[in-house]
């Protein structure tokens, strides 16, 4: 799922960034409103989190543009406490508002629920096989036991899990697990997906994360073939 943080603040927009992406989100960042608005009308983004109080264009300004165009779920964020603000955010087209400072965990859960209500459907638990994941909690048992996974190794069964059945390049494991500036030459990933098939798959006969040669990886059951 692809996210919009649209957020001048460079250590709020990183800590939304890094937070986000350990939660398998696909996160792209603008720190003014004018990029903000470029970016969210070019592409397809899950949720929009935008911030009130920005340059080259100001938040309202910024929804407004993008609700004469595009219905993508909104949540401002502001460090104003007036009444009159908020009322006026979702007036103009916001979907929800959060005063800063708020709880990261209470953003992550105002985001599923508004992409639950937009029709974007995201899971809270998948199941893949005996494999089962909870995204919420940050748990996953493999039939029955617990997996004892790192922040990252869950970061990065969460984004395979998602996007179960589909082959991901290492470029696109690393722009959603890691940073979108990864360096593609260090072997990161291959690292990582090692140590994740060494708990997820290592003590089972029946293996879900496969590498397809030249491509990527991809985790599936493949038990049916």
């Amino acid at each position: 799922m692809r996210v919009l943080i649209i957020e001048d603040e460079e250590k709020t927009a990183d800590y939304l960034r890094r937070g986000l992406t350990e939660q398998g989100y696909t996160v792209d960042v603008a720190r003014d409103g004018i990029e903000g608005l470029h970016l969210g009308l070019e592409n397809d983004h899950a949720v929009i989190i935008l911030d009130v109080m920005l340059p080259g264009m100001d938040g309202f300004g910024v929804l407004r543009a993008l609700r004469a165009r595009k219905q993508t779920p909104v949540i401002m964020l502001t460090a104003r406490e007036q009444v009159d603000d908020r009322i006026r955010g979702l007036r103009e087209g916001a979907d929800d508002y959060l005063g800063k400072p708020f709880s990261f965990l209470e953003l992550v859960a105002r985001l599923q629920a508004l992409t639950r209500r937009s029709g974007t459907h995201e899971p809270v638990q998948i199941t893949i096989s005996d494999l089962w994941i909870d995204l919420i909690s940050r748990k996953a048992t493999r039939a029955g036991v617990r997996l004892e996974l790192t922040a990252k190794e869950f970061s990065l069964l969460s984004v395979l899990a998602r996007r179960q059945g589909d082959i991901l390049s290492k470029t696109s494991i690393a722009e959603m697990v890691w940073d979108i500036n990864f360096d593609s030459d260090t072997n990161v990933v291959e690292v990582a997906i090692k140590r994740l098939r060494a708990k997820l798959d290592g003590p089972h006969e029946h293996k879900l994360l496969h590498t397809i040669r030249g491509m990527g990886y991809v985790l599936e059951d493949r038990s049916a073939d």
